[in-house]
């Protein structure tokens, strides 16, 4: 039964292609949870872009395709647009937070995507008072 929805970090698809160890394989569990319906999740686009860029550069563009195509493609995960709207309150976020300006736009998509929190391991986001992070390892 779903309760509530959490947004996940581009970092959360990042550690899921490439780490091999413990943060990795909790990122594949997160995901395989959203996949059948356990978890309700939402993510930028800037996800995408995040995610293929860093596979990308780590290894081969076949792989960068691939790892972009499984994002696209899973079930129960909402795939955020950045418009207008996000871009209005991630410059107030960077503003108020002095955030970099891609954590502020995850952070205005998941405040106005209702998201319960942001699964990163990015401890920046500790410091906004809109929505609060549990890490990888804590979801």
């Amino acid at each position: 039964m779903i309760i509530f929805m959490i947004y996940l970090d581009a970092n959360v698809f990042v550690y899921s292609a490439l780490n091999r160890k413990v943060l990795g394989e909790k990122s594949r569990s997160i995901i395989r949870e959203v996949q059948q319906g356990k978890i309700s999740a939402a993510s930028s686009a800037l996800s995408f872009d995040e995610l293929v860029w860093a596979v990308k550069k780590q290894r081969r563009e076949t792989e960068a395709i691939e790892a972009g195509q499984i994002i696209l493609n899973t079930p129960g995960l909402a795939i955020l647009d950045v418009n207008q709207d996000i871009l209005n309150s991630a410059l107030g976020l960077l503003k108020r937070y002095h955030l970099n300006l891609r954590d502020s736009i995850h952070a205005a998509s998941a405040i106005h995507a209702g998201a319960e929190f942001i699964v990163s391991e990015d401890p920046d986001f500790d410091t906004l008072m809109e929505i609060r992070r549990k890490s990888i390892l804590q979801t």
